[in-house]
């Protein structure tokens, strides 16, 4: 698991480990991603998620959500800003996913969390990812 962008390795391990009906995907573990991986639970896009200490490196364990016909919680994850091309947005331009049944995630100077709770706050940040 040698990859420079952490996030952008998450979010395709977790979208192909859905699209092949897998029951869990292992992740290497960092705040931020454990961050997002929490945000993903509140919202119910995933079922659950387990820190996992390791001998060489720590990984988070997320258990996918699937509904009875077997479809996929979550059917999309789009990394935004990336390392090459940072993507900061103001509260008020902060976008909604699909009128609202998506969410955005937002690194913040208050932390990591959705685009609705930024906007509550009246805070900004750099726009991490959607998810529908």
């Amino acid at each position: 698991m040698s990859t420079t962008d952490l996030i952008a390795d998450m979010l395709t391990r977790i979208r192909n480990a859905s699209r092949a009906k897998k029951e869990a995907v292992e992740i290497k573990h960092s705040k931020v991603i454990e961050a997002i991986v929490t945000i993903l639970k509140n919202e119910s896009f995933i079922a659950n998620y387990k820190p996992i200490t390791g001998k060489s490196f720590n990984t988070i364990k997320v258990y996918l959500k699937y509904s009875k016909d077997n479809t996929p919680a979550l059917l999309d994850l789009k990394r935004i800003s990336k390392p090459s091309l940072r993507v900061y947005n103001k509260n008020r331009k902060l976008p909604r996913v699909f009128g609202g049944i998506g969410i955005a995630i937002v690194s913040t100077s208050q932390g990591v969390m959705t685009a609705d709770e930024a906007r509550k706050r009246k805070i900004g940040g750099e726009l991490i990812c959607t998810a529908w």
